[in-house]
């Protein structure tokens, strides 16, 4: 066992780096062609020194194929999406975890069912009834589209951290008379902000990266940044150097929420790992 220690540990090091590689290879690749002309992306055999450039990003952020107004419609919708999903999902997710109601079993059930439909399928339904309702192309529209596949999902995930946590602690704060809110505000929530962490960056990123409802129930007004980016692709050419600096800024701020709530969303992740028993 002595010397199969480090040979294991090696192979496991080896195995781990060359998993991250195949992750880290095509955001590397964007990351470098953003720097590229058009010139150096079309180059056979591809180049990678070569002269930087900085062009692709003044013309994706201030020239006539701006994104900026598109990461705004993107924030704008992901973001307002995120707090109307969070503040029902974890009420819900509470209810569904902690009391006893007639029809909970269906309820989840249906939150479950939800989960399980293809986005194709309902693009129609969703047009339709946003264009007798006239939320076509605006925030309020695309925001309730995205609550409706967002919400069953924050509600999924949040109950079973719900359920991680000690009835005791529950019983012990009901029996003081601190009510129902009360305990849920003081002693429940406390309990598992790591999971609210988790799922509030799931839902803003399924909300940021949506396309196919973006691209059918958007339009002039509201344009997100992921369909935007379909500007720099055409019949006559796909500008690669261009499409590549967009994808990066688009990639940015999901990546400063990712590593402002890294410590949260590792606590949430291991959440169940800690705290076992929860369950009656």
């Amino acid at each position: 066992m002595t010397r199969g220690g480090p040979l294991r540990k090696l192979l496991l090091w080896l195995a781990a780096g060359v998993l991250v590689s195949i992750w880290v290879f095509p955001v590397l690749w964007g990351l470098l062609t953003s720097f590229k002309t058009e010139r150096d992306v079309l180059a056979y055999p591809p180049k990678f020194i070569f002269e930087p450039t900085l062009n692709n990003y003044r013309e994706v952020l201030f020239g006539t194929s701006s994104i900026l107004p598109n990461l705004w419609s993107s924030m704008v919708v992901a973001t307002a999406s995120t707090l109307l999903t969070m503040l029902i999902a974890v009420p819900a997710a509470y209810a569904l975890a902690r009391l006893r109601f007639p029809g909970k079993k269906s309820s989840g059930f249906y939150v479950l069912a939800t989960q399980m439909l293809p986005p194709v399928g309902l693009i129609i339904p969703y047009y339709l009834a946003m264009q007798k309702l006239g939320l076509l192309d605006s925030y309020s529209g695309l925001t309730t589209i995205y609550l409706t596949f967002s919400l069953p999902f924050a509600v999924w995930l949040m109950v079973s951290y719900f359920e991680d946590v000690p009835y005791e602690m529950e019983e012990a704060a009901l029996l003081d008379r601190a009510g129902r809110l009360r305990t849920l505000w003081y002693v429940i929530l406390p309990q598992v902000r790591g999971g609210i962490a988790v799922t509030t960056v799931f839902v803003f990123l399924n909300a940021w990266n949506e396309f196919l409802f973006a691209v059918v129930l958007g339009g002039n007004n509201v344009r997100p940044v992921t369909v935007a980016m379909f500007n720099f692709i055409s019949v006559e050419q796909t500008q690669w150097a261009r499409l590549a600096a967009a994808a990066m800024l688009a990639m940015a701020p999901v990546i400063v929420i990712g590593l402002a709530a890294q410590r949260h969303i590792v606590k949430g992740l291991t959440v169940g790992a800690v705290k076992g028993g929860g369950r009656r």
